[in-house]
């Protein structure tokens, strides 16, 4: 079954209508990914903070508080500013096993004035769970919620 992205980037901007703040508007998203995506254990938010990642709102089993860049999935985006789609993340170089019973992930790196500000993380117990049309599904969603304020975020 394929996900409908649009149809969650038009709720999610429904949403954002009368309320542009980061928080709401991030608490919500990883409400529509949690309640959309199939096979899927933890979906959230990595907030800039003092150089490093501050876990963010987010649906799922806890999760790790701070990452640095550069480590794991999450800080290899935040590093690269670019999408990483992990088949099997027991295979990525530094890996950090917040979860172990996640087995695959996506990140996509959003921006606020050409800056990394946040980053969207997504796992799932299954191998190869995301495809290329989850990756650029998941990159459209993410420019809906760069249109909130992030405000007190580096």
């Amino acid at each position: 079954m394929s996900t409908d992205y649009k149809l969650m980037a038009a709720q999610l901007k429904s949403l954002m209508e009368d309320e542009k703040n980061y928080m709401p508007v991030l608490s919500n998203a990883s409400a529509i990914l949690n309640d959309t995506l199939d096979d899927i254990n933890w979906a959230g938010f990595y907030l800039v903070d003092n150089g490093s990642l501050l876990l963010g709102p987010f649906q799922g089993h806890v999760a790790c508080i701070r990452i640095q860049p550069g480590k794991g999935v999450c800080g290899t985006a935040y590093a690269t500013d670019t999408t990483q789609l992990v088949e099997d993340v027991h295979q990525f170089p530094g890996h950090i096993a917040c979860d172990s019973a996640s087995n695959s992930e996506i990140v996509v790196p959003i921006h606020k004035d050409g800056k990394v500000v946040a980053v969207m993380d997504i796992d799932s117990p299954s191998l190869s769970r995301f495809t290329k049309e989850d990756k650029e599904g998941l990159e459209a969603f993410a420019k809906v919620i760069e249109e909130a304020s992030f405000t007190n975020v580096e």
